[in-house]
């Protein structure tokens, strides 16, 4: 095995699945797949099509480093355009012929004897590689609230990450269910044209506002254009900048109190005062939930053809929502902006590790990891954006790149014979977490809210800054390995 060309089999092809095959091409790797079960690259971008899909972020940070973008539409770039800036950047850098898309892998098992992955998909297809690496993201499978009746609703009922582009609801009364930025934004889209909105909340989220259809500044495209390195040193410097989001969430700084007043007047401003501003005020403090941007969500509501609910849903029958005060409220679609089995990570895939050990045991109390990246017990398999990489204050662009370059490093290292297995001890996972718990204390998701962050093992994010990452995953850390050598030993 030393020194021979190492077989790779990449899952997912979003944004941590066209980050790693970028590097593993720019490295010369020449022996990976990159298997996607979607039909198209993208991801949460591909899946997610629904009315309003606004990227949070601001389009100029939300690219890769790699591909900088000068002409996006605006400054929060919407769904479909970004979607087709990951299939335009596959083109470019000749990523297509890498990537199958509609390809779904149900397990990955791995052989103590032979030290290979198997790797099998949904139409029975085998793929032995030495290595596997896990890109497939946080937000893919979709969550489904379990209220009684559902099923018997006659009417469509659709899940915001499984949109049905051809559901008609111009002219139709629309219940929407979940709150969050999908929630948010659909409300916001459907309501001017619908009979009415009638949003089911069970948890009011505090809102920022923010001119979420602001268009690109005029002229700017031409300008990255016409002066190279422009839209590098912006993306740089909107990197830099983003240390002051890492400090608000992380640090009860003056920052984090300032952010959370703009909150409380965010309400203040657009609601008035009243009872619908109180049950839109949620009882936690601002940015201990995925924080949530909308110019246009509290307007929404106040109109006549639009509704609050903020009773509990006893249950749903054919013609509409019971809640918990016995009103009934008929409704002709049901939308689900419920989110997503945010700590999945690779599975529904069933994964086997050394000794026959499965990831579902493994991670039956939560997700868990080494900076990211490895997981005890199951050797030469990497994550990209895995456990603990949502930061809500770092670009998962950024996180991806990083993590794509360490995992390079120790394919290196097998291409050149020195490396043969690999496998994280639990040692230094158990170290990394504990780091990870001391760090969470001071954040501002620590702090008393329910949110899908929450694992039964603590909040599943990254609480350290981006130089911290940086550091992290700078280089491989042998001690904090088992390897075993493909060289000879004294």
């Amino acid at each position: 095995m030393s020194g021979r060309e190492p077989r790779i089999v990449v899952i997912g092809a979003g944004v941590a699945g066209i980050t790693t095959a970028h590097h593993l091409q720019e490295a010369g790797f020449t022996d990976f797949v990159v298997l996607e079960k979607g039909d198209d690259v993208g991801g949460v971008w591909y899946w997610n099509h629904y009315p309003g899909l606004t990227c949070d972020v601001p389009s100029q940070i939300y690219q890769f480093a790699f591909a900088p973008k000068a002409d996006w539409s605006r400054i929060w770039a919407p769904g479909a355009e970004i979607q087709r800036y990951h299939r335009d950047v596959v083109e470019q850098f000749g990523l297509a012929d890498r990537i199958r898309c509609g390809v779904e892998v149900v397990s990955a098992d791995f052989d103590d004897e032979s030290g290979e992955w198997t790797v099998t998909t949904a139409a029975g297809e085998v793929h032995v590689a030495d290595f596997v690496i896990c890109a497939t993201g946080v937000l893919h499978n979709p969550a489904y609230p379990d209220i009684p009746g559902i099923d018997s609703f006659d009417g469509p009922v659709v899940h915001t990450a499984r949109w049905d582009d051809d559901l008609e609801t111009d002219g139709r009364s629309v219940a929407v269910i979940g709150t969050g930025s999908t929630g948010v934004q659909v409300v916001s889209a459907l309501q001017p044209r619908a009979a009415s909105v009638k949003h089911f909340v069970r948890s009011p989220q505090w809102i920022l506002w923010a001119p979420m259809r602001l268009p690109q500044i005029p002229g700017s495209a031409a300008f990255f254009r016409a002066v190279p390195g422009a839209l590098d040193a912006l993306h740089r410097a909107l990197l830099s900048a983003s240390g002051i989001l890492v400090d608000v969430v992380t640090k009860p700084t003056w920052r984090r109190r300032a952010v959370q007043r703009y909150a409380r007047l965010s309400l203040r401003a657009q609601v008035g005062a009243g009872a619908l501003r109180d049950r839109l005020t949620p009882d936690y403090e601002p940015l201990c939930k995925r924080q949530v941007l909308s110019g246009t969500y509290y307007r929404a509501l106040k109109a006549d053809n639009a509704e609050l609910v903020t009773d509990g849903i006893e249950r749903i029958d054919a013609g509409g929502l019971v809640t918990a005060d016995g009103r009934r409220h008929d409704v002709d679609v049901i939308v689900l902006a419920t989110g997503f089995r945010a700590h999945d990570y690779m599975r529904p895939m069933e994964i086997t590790g050394r000794d026959g050990i499965a990831l579902d045991d493994v991670w039956s109390e939560g997700p868990r990891a080494y900076r990211m990246t490895a997981i005890p017990g199951f050797p030469n398999l990497f994550t990209v954006l895995g456990p603990n990489s949502p930061t809500g204050s770092i670009s998962l662009q950024h996180s991806s790149s990083k993590t794509a370059s360490y995992i390079v490093a120790w394919l290196e290292r097998f291409r050149a014979g020195t490396v043969d297995r690999v496998e994280v001890t639990g040692a230094a996972t158990d170290e990394f977490n504990a780091q990870v718990a001391e760090a969470m204390e001071p954040t501002v998701w620590n702090t008393g809210c329910n949110s899908w962050y929450q694992t039964g093992l603590g909040v599943d994010l990254w609480p350290f800054d981006r130089r911290t990452l940086d550091a992290m995953l700078s280089a491989p850390i042998d001690e904090h390995f088992t390897i075993t050598s493909a060289a000879p030993t004294d």
